[in-house]
């Protein structure tokens, strides 16, 4: 932390001495965008490249500056007395910044990302936090974490929830982890978490079990990156066969975002692999598809030719051709219409007894 407010205070201390003699003030923040990164699989996520953009003091750009740096006040303030602030509450505190005020909080979160990109940190060491829960864990896994008032260790066990199940934290860094675990499955729906939970999966696979709820968090991801490294224990994800479940959740849980660039290297899974649903399981499982819609079909092709992640990787150009010459999609439910426990007793034990042949 006493990192974050050095940094905080010399971008001050330049702004303040570039107007002591009565120069342009201005602030460079790498550019976040699919454009500005590079992939290779020797890192294993999407890494920021070298073009920024420029904010300087102008008749134009003098609110945005000024929220901005307001914005790096309030983190030196939650930093300073180890405090912390939703974005959603930093929206409201703004509120009391006369002129410099938000008048939306897609404004302020822009702003907050900018500082994290300037200080190449994440957020949550600015003292800023999201507001979504991190996603939720059943299984072969306990895991160690601190009594807020003593101090003292809780051992936290995955399979004693009941039909329940263990809510990742905002902050995971200061947990510890054991487990024997084989694996780690992370499932895009909570419904097909849930179902896998209430049939005790986890006890008959040896795994852990972890929903993302959608693409996840990174809470989630941070939280799934430890447990792999720490542990040694693959990771594979059961999305929904689609543009959004590949593109979008996989490769986000996998090598991180364009515009997260800056951070991916924490909050990234490189060891995670596909395991499904995938075009070719909609064929050999006859299962029930949707048509792909116009902003399907727009998504497959972009990541087709801009994603470097899947330009770089044949076996997933290969897939979602297939996906948009079938002009179809299916989700993880369809499985139920073999019946309802499908998944367990035929379509996950058939899928890991192949785990060299999924997608990467």
């Amino acid at each position: 932390m006493a990192t974050i407010l050095k940094e905080i205070l010399k971008t001050a201390d330049d702004i303040y001495g570039k107007i002591l003699k009565r120069q342009k003030p201005d602030l460079k923040f790498p550019l976040r965008t699919l454009g500005n990164v590079k992939y290779s699989p020797g890192t294993g996520f999407f890494e920021i490249g070298n073009r920024k953009k420029n904010r300087a003091l102008t008749v134009s750009t003098v609110k945005t500056f000024a929220q901005t740096l307001r914005m790096m006040s309030l983190s030196k303030q939650l930093v300073d007395t180890e405090d912390i602030a939703t974005k959603r509450e930093a929206y409201y505190v703004s509120k009391n910044w006369g002129e410099a005020r938000f008048n939306e909080q897609p404004e302020s979160d822009t702003v907050i990302d900018d500082i994290e990109a300037l200080f190449m940190v994440n957020r949550e060491q600015l003292g800023f936090i999201p507001e979504e829960k991190g996603g939720e864990v059943a299984g072969n896994l306990f895991v160690i974490d601190k009594d807020r008032d003593t101090g003292k260790k809780l051992k936290i066990d995955c399979t004693k929830f009941g039909s329940g199940s263990y809510s990742i934290p905002i902050s995971v860094e200061l947990l510890e982890f054991q487990t024997d675990a084989k694996f780690v499955l992370a499932i895009e729906t909570a419904g097909m978490f849930q179902r896998l939970v209430k049939h005790n999966y986890w006890k008959k696979a040896n795994c852990i079990l972890i929903s993302m709820g959608g693409v996840p968090t990174r809470a989630c991801r941070r939280f799934v990156r430890r447990l792999s490294e720490e542990k040694k224990i693959p990771v594979y994800a059961f999305v929904d066969g689609d543009p959004y479940g590949i593109t979008n959740i996989y490769r986000t849980l996998k090598v991180g975002s364009g515009n997260a660039a800056h951070i991916n290297k924490y909050f990234c899974v490189p060891v995670v692999k596909f395991m499904g649903i995938t075009p070719q399981d909609i064929i050999d499982y006859k299962l029930p598809t949707h048509p792909l819609k116009e902003v399907d079909i727009k998504r497959a092709k972009d990541a087709l030719k801009n994603d470097p992640f899947m330009v770089h990787h044949k076996e997933w150009q290969k897939a979602i051709t297939q996906m948009v010459d079938m002009g179809v999609r299916a989700e993880q439910q369809a499985l139920a219409s073999h019946g309802l426990n499908y998944v367990i007793d035929v379509y996950l034990p058939e899928k890991l007894r192949h785990p060299e042949k999924f997608l990467p």
